[in-house]
């Protein structure tokens, strides 16, 4: 038997249900979050200077918590777009491109290429360092450039975000907010991110094909937007080259080193940022000469804009499922009662005493959350929440945490992330010159049956 609920717990609750109806109807929870904040920390320390001070305090500290994920993506767009403007791209992707004869070599090299490179820049750069690219190739090669969204879509924006094993930003807030190590997620996802990314591709793609035959879908020769000549003399073709060799080499040195001292979560983050760091001022240094130190500012500048524009909305959201953790204390200044487990444990525990609930029942619920909060167009804002709805009902059902977390994590950035909802899909749209609600159109049916799917591996997996 849990323990007896409090109002803390009720209002948790409360506010937990209004933030899934918001993200149903695609509104925004921020201010949700900050009033669910401020309701707990006054029923918590019955004052209202001290509730309004656990506002500022919930954000300092979810702030926190992201900023190691905040920075290390802020520094590899930065690094990405110093690649792109001097050209080094093109020869790091130009190789492959030899090896595209067929309209399906185009789709699944560039999707797998489009997955590795998304392991380590983050989908949105990675669009526009392979795109300008690789979309000519493949448009000669007879593959439409809807086609060539779809893959760079759903290789990066789906199977390499949802698994994120190398930035490890999405595992982080899921276990955050799942009350797990993030090592725990990584490896409970792994079979579930390979059973979406199989069906979601091979469905995609078989669509693809049958629509070209029935002559539904026509190549056209559209030019990519590319960086001015201007821009890629920065170097030569001898430093365009060097780099193009040294970038990946250091980042398997640094995927080697997290396998040998056994890294994960800011340790891996850590690795992977300070790797950027030296890359970009590398890149700087060379390109700009004594130019160099200005445009490094400016690059990271750009990044840390995209990087803060990216994560705004996801800090009241987690600070406010960092309250049903461990965070309460120090967010609030106040305690629970002595035989709490954590706001989110406690629900559990009287959920699991009162209704027999099913492993099945938490699968299907853990990923109609995930897909709901995906609906605001922003993967990472709901994954905490789904990682806090998985710890609940891993409670009830006494075991599977981490399975059903990371379930939650591949159903809100699949739908989210940028695969359906068209926030994220407008970077490939835009350099494929193809519309953005086709795209999410043609990735829907795939999508959806991939979740499907997945969910019932997950099942058999709890």
């Amino acid at each position: 038997m849990g323990i007896e609920l409090s109002a803390i717990h009720w209002i948790y609750l409360t506010f937990i249900v209004l933030i899934i109806l918001f993200m149903l109807f695609r509104k925004d929870t921020s201010i949700i979050c900050v009033i669910g904040i401020f309701a707990i920390a006054l029923v918590a320390t019955g004052s209202l200077s001290a509730s309004i001070s656990g506002i500022f305090n919930s954000f300092v500290f979810a702030i926190k918590e992201l900023l190691p994920i905040i920075l290390v993506i802020s520094i590899i767009v930065s690094m990405s777009k110093s690649m792109l403007d001097t050209g080094i791209n093109d020869v790091m992707i130009t190789p492959f491109s030899k090896l595209i004869k067929s309209p399906k070599l185009a789709f699944w090299l560039i999707g797998i290429l489009m997955m590795i490179i998304s392991a380590f820049f983050w989908p949105s750069p990675a669009v526009a360092l392979m795109g300008a690219v690789l979309l000519p190739v493949a448009l000669r090669v007879g593959l439409p450039a809807i086609g060539v969204a779809i893959a760079m879509n759903l290789f990066g924006h789906g199977i390499a975000l949802s698994g994120d094993y190398v930035i490890q930003a999405a595992p982080k807030l899921t276990a955050d907010g799942a009350g797990i190590p993030v090592s725990h997620v990584i490896q409970a996802s792994i079979p579930l991110v390979i059973v979406m990314g199989v069906v979601t591709t091979i469905t995609a793609f078989y669509l693809l094909k049958r629509d070209m035959k029935l002559g539904k879908i026509k190549v056209e020769p559209i030019i990519p937007s590319t960086s001015s000549s201007e821009q890629k003399t920065l170097l030569s073709l001898t430093y365009q080259r060097i780099f193009a060799l040294l970038i990946p080499f250091l980042f398997i040195l640094d995927i080697v080193a997290m396998v040998l001292f056994k890294l994960q979560g800011d340790a891996a983050t850590s690795l992977v940022g300070g790797t950027s760091i030296t890359i970009l001022l590398l890149i700087m240094l060379t390109g700009y000469k004594q130019k160099g130190f200005e445009k490094t500012t400016e690059y990271l500048i750009d990044g840390l804009k995209f990087g803060f524009q990216v994560f705004g909305p996801v800090i009241p959201i987690a600070a406010f499922f960092y309250l049903g953790g461990d965070g309460f204390h120090t967010m609030i200044g106040a305690n629970l009662p002595k035989a709490s487990q954590g706001i989110v444990n406690d629900l559990g525990g009287a959920l699991a005493s009162i209704v027999p609930i099913s492993k099945e029942l938490g699968a299907f619920t853990v990923a109609g959350v995930g897909v709901i909060t995906g609906l605001d167009g922003s993967g990472f804002s709901g994954i905490s929440l789904a990682g806090s709805i998985a710890n609940l009902f891993s409670h009830a059902i006494g075991h599977g945490v981490a399975t059903l977390t990371a379930l939650g994590q591949i159903a809100a950035i699949w739908v989210g992330g940028g695969t359906i909802i068209p926030w994220a899909l407008i970077p490939a749209a835009a350099i494929c010159n193809v519309d953005a609600f086709e795209l999410a159109r043609r990735n829907l049916i795939p999508v959806i049956l991939g979740l499907i799917v997945t969910t019932i591996v997950a099942i058999f997996l709890i």
